[in-house]
């Protein structure tokens, strides 16, 4: 079982909501500088005030590109990417390009990643950033499980941080079921962000149990402020075992 400390640094906090204002991004940035959660994801346009209000804290400024459905230029994603690292982000959420992932056309969109990432990897090295973290937005709502699957090798291959599951805006977000595709896909050797849906501890551990390592949730504060990791560690003791477990334990 995490501690707290370690169960809220599994956290991203996300603001996405378009009638958001100033007053609603400081108060997530100090939110988040109070509960030390991994990162605030927040628009472009928010940037340079999450950065400045995180400053000399543990908790990362990260940003949105080609949001929400990727079908942005390639061209244009490098310009946001760049322009969001030269305003303070060291986080980014890319969304691949779902159009083009849905049409086959799997060649563009593994160009598109690995020039992004490479390009993102290299503004990092000349500038006085620190290198960016990257996560790339497959958006699984969308997707057969073959398309998961060819998604997710491609981003793998592309040398990016992370795969996250969704944008937050389709019809559905995260499921245990997919966690556990992508984890069986890429393996132990990279990262897997859970967003979209999720409102509860029990959802967050759910992701976290099946294969995921940070959470993306618009409830960060609510979820760590209501993770207790002794109550959920007794409770699980509660549970009945399963079929399997109750046979290990009869054979024993």
């Amino acid at each position: 079982m995490y501690s707290k400390e370690q169960f809220a640094k599994m956290l991203d906090s996300t603001l996405l909501r378009p009638q958001a204002v100033w007053a609603d991004v400081v108060r997530l940035c100090d939110d988040a500088r109070r509960m030390h959660f991994a990162s605030v994801v927040v628009f472009p346009f928010w940037v340079s005030l999450a950065a400045r209000r995180l400053e000399d804290t543990d908790v990362k400024t990260c940003t949105v590109i080609g949001f929400p459905f990727g079908a942005n230029t390639r061209a244009s994603k490098i310009f946001e990417a760049r322009n969001a690292i030269t305003h303070g982000a060291t986080e980014l959420d890319i969304v691949i390009n779902i159009p083009a992932l849905k049409s086959g056309e799997l060649g563009i969109v593994q160009r598109e990643m690995t020039e992004l990432v490479s390009d993102v990897h290299m503004q990092g090295m000349t500038s006085d950033s620190k290198r960016t973290l990257i996560k790339i937005i497959i958006e699984t709502a969308y997707l057969t499980d073959q398309e998961k699957i060819a998604a997710s090798r491609i981003v793998q291959d592309s040398g990016a941080d992370f795969i996250k599951t969704s944008t937050g805006t389709a019809p559905t977000g995260a499921t245990v079921e997919d966690i556990r595709l992508i984890r069986n896909t890429i393996g132990s050797g990279m990262g897997i962000k859970a967003a979209g849906g999720i409102r509860t501890v029990e959802q967050a551990l759910a992701m976290l149990n099946a294969g995921a390592n940070r959470i993306g949730t618009s409830n960060a504060v609510q979820i760590a402020e209501e993770f207790d990791p002794d109550a959920f560690l007794a409770e699980s003791r509660k549970r009945p075992s399963s079929p399997s477990e109750q046979r290990e334990s009869t054979d024993n």
